[in-house]
């Protein structure tokens, strides 16, 4: 796919036929990383770019490349930047980086005094999230609007969210606050360097990961006892 030329804009009705194979990509792509994401279904896919609220990425020859949405909480207050997935034979390639740029602009233009947040396990999203004004915060600073907790259900660490009472998991919470980012976005280093700190973050990471999952085998295993 070398030779194909990737367009990356927001998506409407004529792109309604790539949501099922968009709803694949991510539960397959979910699977193979271990890690958990909200389930979605091609109908919602579809009401996102009817209403306007999601990026595609598309070859000249017509095929999928990658997708991201928009989802609102707290009455508008906060936005989220959810379901970035690029299909498998354009990773590696700056696809995610345009595709976040992208739905990060549409954000701020849709919903200007919103913030902006995200959960995420993954370094190469945190990287871009920083890039873009992003940083790590606690899970209290995110949204509480249940709704938006629900999704996390049909996530494979929904059990450790629920035993840490929704302020913890294996996932990263990240903000955008534009009271604090004056400017569109900061540009390549970010106010949080995090090239700087990637090193130290993955260590931070892999110590949480064997805390929580401690935690939660305990847990597992005292309900078992008790049973």
């Amino acid at each position: 796919m070398s030779h194909s030329v990737v367009k990356v804009f927001v998506a409407n009705e004529q792109h309604t036929s790539y949501s099922q194979i968009i709803c694949d990509e991510m539960e397959a792509s979910a699977k193979a990383r271990g890690t958990g994401i909200a389930k979605r279904t091609p109908d919602y896919i579809t009401n996102k770019m009817l209403e306007g609220k999601a990026v595609i990425a598309i070859t000249n020859e017509g095929v999928w490349a990658g997708f991201c949405y928009i989802e609102t909480w707290s009455h508008g207050n906060y936005v989220a930047n959810s379901g970035l997935i690029v299909a498998p034979e354009f990773r590696q390639s700056g696809l995610a980086r345009e595709i976040k740029k992208k739905i990060f602009e549409l954000s701020r233009k849709k919903y200007p005094e919103a913030k902006i947040f995200g959960l995420t396990t993954g370094l190469a999203v945190m990287k871009i999230n920083s890039e873009l004004g992003y940083e790590p915060v606690t899970y209290s600073e995110l949204t509480q609007d249940d709704a938006f907790w629900k999704g996390c259900q049909s996530c494979v660490n929904f059990e450790i969210l629920k035993s840490k009472e929704r302020k913890n998991c294996m996932c990263t919470a990240m903000l955008f606050n534009p009271q604090d980012n004056k400017n569109q976005y900061v540009g390549k280093a970010g106010k949080w360097d995090f090239t700087k700190y990637s090193k130290l973050y993955e260590r931070f990471m892999r110590m949480k990961q064997n805390k929580l999952f401690k935690f939660f085998n305990k847990q597992l295993i005292k309900s078992i006892l008790t049973f």
